[in-house]
């Protein structure tokens, strides 16, 4: 049976850094924001930052942290510190460091789609709520800004909840989300002005695609 919803495709912005870009990306219909915790990240925020946009966001607008290769009880007090509605893993995290998270938290478990990449090894995280599907490039954890085969990601909803990530644009959006049929797509790279700020007009560009 496959995880896919019929509703509406949810809308995650990702690598949100002000105010601003957190407020239009949610007046325009985001269901989540997210927050990069990972330093060597263009996009990273520290986490005082991070607690003076999410405390002001409304209600039913999720943020989600976002953590490359954290230990499991210091993802846990960030996230509940934050107030965070998931966790996204986006490093080498084990299938046991992702079931002891999901025991106190949504997770969201990141993937890259590798050359030879096999939609049925993802069973290995039956634990996350969900599993993130980004492109591929060397030496990036996320935020690489490139496309991976829709009809993998399509195949791959036969597992878990799928959310579509990698070289999403305000072009090609529609196109992603009719051939891979996500649970949701999460937005970073293509709604940039440069990286960690986003460009007004590619925001409103992209819900009007979606929605």
């Amino acid at each position: 049976m496959r995880h896919q919803n019929p509703m509406p495709t949810r809308v995650k912005i990702c690598g949100i850094t002000t105010w601003d870009d957190a407020r239009l990306s949610v007046d325009l219909g985001a269901s989540a924001l997210g927050f990069n915790f990972y330093p060597p990240s263009p996009r990273a925020i520290s986490p005082a930052d991070a607690w003076n946009i999410i405390r002001r966001l409304p209600p039913f607008v999720e943020a989600v942290g976002v953590f490359v290769n954290w230990p499991p009880l210091v993802v846990d007090a960030m996230a509940r510190a934050l107030r965070l509605g998931s966790v996204q893993l986006h490093g080498a995290e084990s299938p046991a460091e992702v079931e002891e998270l999901a025991r106190k938290h949504h997770v969201i478990k990141a993937v890259q789609v590798k050359r030879g990449f096999r939609a049925a090894s993802l069973a290995r995280y039956r634990a996350a709520d969900a599993i993130l599907l980004d492109g591929f490039a060397r030496g990036l954890h996320g935020g690489t800004g490139r496309p991976l085969d829709w009809k993998l990601a399509r195949a791959a909803g036969r597992y878990a909840r799928i959310i579509l990530a990698g070289g999403l644009t305000p072009e090609n959006i529609a196109e992603a989300i009719r051939v891979a049929e996500p649970y949701a797509v999460d937005v970073a790279s293509g709604v940039e002005s440069r990286p960690g700020r986003k460009d007004p007009a590619r925001l409103r560009a992209l819900f009007a695609a979606v929605l």
